[in-house]
């Protein structure tokens, strides 16, 4: 089952990486730039730090962060889908970033050593891989002692009211609005399905503590269509 989900979204954004950048901010009515600028006010990166962006798509949290290392810091993202990374390759070249690498491998198993970055994050990703707890552990492996491991992804809304909106948009509207900007009804269907079947904000905050995290914190965003997680590692 995990070998087949991975085909199947590894398929899904080789396919609608051109499209991906503006279907986001279709879909989440750019909220997800305001989602993504509070984090990382809440994660307090500092200047010359070294960080991972796991599940890195296009790049837009890659670069983010990579202006806020500055110079004197480096990050690296880290996709398995090429044509995604070659969009954000892109990105990178026309902004003349020297401190930012993009780079092809699993969420699954990262290709570095234990204790190397001070910030690890990844958003609206940990919802496609095979195993939630397995990519988080492995986040927490490459985070420093005191480092930040940090999630953004959509929730599971608690209000009454919001639930069955939130439900009916990702499953019929969202499908439908891929096909008709993106030309591809069934790519965005398997979204609503991802999306749909994730974890609530207590379920996650209790899986970032199953994976050694300590002092884990949990803000919602937008009648909690999607959170932020935030733990911190264990010196």
């Amino acid at each position: 089952m995990e070998q087949l989900k991975e085909q199947r979204v590894h398929s899904v954004f080789e396919k609608i990486s051109n499209q991906y950048d503006f279907m986001n901010n279709v879909i989440s009515f750019q909220r997800h730039k305001s989602w993504r600028k509070d984090t990382m006010k809440q994660m307090a990166v500092k200047e010359g730090s070294m960080a991972l962006d796991v599940c890195c798509g296009t790049g837009d949290w890659s670069i983010a962060l990579a202006e806020a290392v500055g110079k004197k810091g480096h990050v690296k993202g880290l996709d398995f889908s090429q044509n995604m990374l070659e969009v954000g390759k892109k990105k990178v070249e026309s902004l003349n970033m020297e401190n930012v690498e993009l780079i092809h491998g699993n969420a699954m198993e990262l290709p570095f050593e234990d204790n190397t970055f001070d910030y690890v994050t990844i958003g609206f990703g940990l919802r496609n891989v095979p195993d939630y707890l397995q990519v988080v552990k492995e986040m927490s492996r490459v985070a420093k002692p005191g480092g930040k491991v940090v999630c953004l992804e959509t929730s599971q809304p608690t209000t009454p009211v919001v639930r069955p909106l939130f439900r009916f948009y990702f499953s019929v509207i969202m499908p439908v609005l891929g096909k008709l900007l993106a030309k591809s009804y069934n790519e965005y269907s398997w979204l609503q399905e991802s999306a749909g079947e994730f974890l609530n904000r207590n379920e996650l905050k209790s899986l970032f503590e199953e994976a050694g995290l300590t002092r884990v914190m949990v803000k919602p965003y937008t009648f909690g269509t999607a959170a932020m997680h935030m733990g911190i590692k264990q010196t």
